[in-house]
């Protein structure tokens, strides 16, 4: 695709994406579907909960559209895209009755093992057995779609970490001109500008917010391009990109699970929620998040360009320095 159709192809996700976030604030305005503020609401005025009724349909007609594009006609590929569409249609459900855990839980769990045939390779490189291989792909994924939805918890945080994780793969797909990567590099640029969109109108102070059915699928699908990178060779990148999410939810909910706590339940203990309570505006945070997820990127790119093991991981090293970084500075506060 010339650069001229690339510019096309963005810009019409991210006008689509702008105009139907628009409407879809209407619509929940209209319905008083609103996210009431509680002692752990990081919000203080009643917000419309449920962009992703927006940002979903077009991740699906994304992923849609790059499959008829590139000439993707395995059945595999288009049930992962009906199963992000029924996670979408289950999380719309849990945002407006609040489902049960294990209904939740075990819905995901189907929706990844039919996910995982949508990968081309094995993850982890024949490393283990492929039937291992797969039992490990089912967790890292489900425990993937939770933390980011755990971690949708400030305006317009997602929609940063979503679209620096969508460029590092469009960026990865320009300079490593594989043809596996193609399709993917269209879905990242598609991903990006999408939330761009959803920004415009998510950045603090929100007009509105994601919600689960946003946050899940968008997880569901950012999984699988993250584990497919990973499949065909580049797991550095696969790890660097999302990296901040990976360490602060992990590291929180294993510190809230060893204090036998309830760790599917909302809290304020991540360390972008802690930066705020301790005096650092919403703004501040999720900016320091997208140099971040700059740096990252940088680094991802890179080590996929060196192609070798020990520059893999150098910058995944790196990496994690800089997310640690942040986080000891977020744990401070102002």
């Amino acid at each position: 695709m010339t650069f001229a159709g690339l510019a096309t192809f963005s810009s019409i996700f991210l006008v689509a994406s702008m105009l139907l976030t628009w409407v879809v604030l209407n619509y929940l305005r209209r319905k008083a579907i609103l996210d009431m503020p509680n002692h752990r609401s990081s919000h203080a005025v009643p917000t419309p909960r449920g962009g992703g009724l927006a940002v979903t349909p077009l991740l699906i007609i994304l992923v849609a559209v790059v499959f008829a594009f590139t000439g993707v006609t395995a059945i595999s590929h288009w049930l992962m895209l009906a199963a992000a569409a029924g996670l979408g249609l289950l999380s719309w459900l849990d945002d407006k009755h609040d489902l049960s855990a294990a209904v939740r839980f075990a819905l995901q769990f189907v929706a990844v093992i039919i996910g995982v045939f949508a990968l081309d390779q094995p993850v982890l490189g024949g490393l283990v057995p492929v039937w291992l291989d797969h039992v490990l792909v089912v967790f890292a994924w489900v425990w993937f779609i939770n933390l980011f939805n755990f971690m949708d918890g400030i305006d317009g945080i997602s929609g940063v970490e979503a679209g620096s994780i969508g460029l590092g793969v469009f960026i990865l797909a320009l300079l490593v001109p594989l043809p596996q990567f193609i399709g993917l590099g269209y879905i990242g640029l598609g991903i990006l500008a999408i939330m761009i969109g959803f920004l415009i109108w998510n950045w603090h102070p929100a007009k509105l917010f994601l919600g689960d059915v946003g946050s899940v699928p968008l997880g569901f699908i950012l999984g699988w391009v993250l584990l497919d990178v990973a499949s065909n060779g580049a797991w550095a990148v696969a790890l660097i990109l999302p990296s901040y999410y990976l360490f602060d939810a992990t590291f929180t909910l294993i510190k809230r699970a060893l204090r036998r706590e309830k760790i599917w339940q909302a809290h304020r203990e991540h360390f972008y929620q802690r930066a705020v309570a301790q005096g650092l505006r919403v703004p501040q945070v999720t900016t320091r998040v997208f140099w971040l997820g700059l740096w990252l990127m940088t680094l991802a790119i890179a080590a996929a360009q060196a192609r070798s093991l020990i520059f893999d991981f150098t910058a995944l090293i790196m990496g994690i320095a800089g997310v640690w970084f942040v986080l000891f500075n977020f744990a401070r506060g102002r």
